[in-house]
């Protein structure tokens, strides 16, 4: 999903996620009430999709993140673009290996 991209059903994100409306919701400081105009189809605001793409799609605990983070890759990618490169490529693997185990431990097969 791309920055700012549209988010077609936020109902189906937070169904497969197993949450309730107030769980989902909160977690990116939308009430229950607002969350559930945005799932039944009122246009939800820019930084209101780009919360919940960061915290529901792309799974990040936004109390762990710094600024000093995003400066840190930034100056990775500037100075050492062959070790980010590496690095990206190393953790996409982990977390492919982490999925494939959390589906093997449910025993969900394809």
């Amino acid at each position: 999903m791309k920055l700012f991209e549209k988010i077609a059903n936020p109902r189906e994100i937070r169904r497969k996620l197993g949450l309730n409306q107030q769980e989902f919701w909160s977690r990116i400081g939308v009430t229950q009430s607002g969350g559930s105009r945005y799932e039944s189809g009122r246009n939800m605001p820019k930084p209101v999709r780009e919360l919940l793409r960061l915290v529901h799609i792309e799974q990040i605990d936004l109390a762990k993140v710094k600024r000093e983070d995003f400066e840190i890759v930034e100056y990775l990618k500037e100075t050492h673009p062959d070790l980010y490169k590496s690095l990206r490529k190393a953790v996409r693997a982990r977390i492919e290996a982490q999925e494939g185990e959390a589906t093997d431990a449910v025993g969900v097969h394809g």
